[in-house]
């Protein structure tokens, strides 16, 4: 989802000797409903504007494959799709296109 920040992590963990440590990718987030309630419970709404802005297109399957794609080349161990239910065709998507454990958030 933002492209160049799994390399910059893998390599700065690598360089530091830390090359064991997994880097779980957020890459397919969407605007959601469902963060509501949490941002209300700990009073963590955005000071201006949304957050739509870094999340993707629902509409747009492709855009998911893509950004698993580079975020596994810049070496992400896990993909994570963000929430989790609502984009089950999404997550089988990314199951069929990759070989990276997917995660699912709720």
């Amino acid at each position: 989802m933002q492209d160049g920040r799994v390399k910059a992590i893998r390599d700065a963990l690598d360089s530091e000797g830390f090359t064991n440590v997994s880097i779980l990718s957020y890459t397919a987030k969407y605007a959601s409903a469902y963060y509501g309630p949490f941002r209300d419970a700990l009073d963590s709404h955005p000071g201006f504007g949304d957050k739509k802005t870094y999340q993707q297109d629902p509409a747009n399957g492709r855009e998911a494959l893509i950004e698993a794609a580079l975020d596994a080349a810049e070496g992400a161990d896990m993909l994570m799709v963000k929430p989790g239910m609502p984009y089950l065709d999404i997550i089988r998507r990314l199951k069929d296109n990759s070989n990276l454990p997917i995660a699912a958030y709720h």
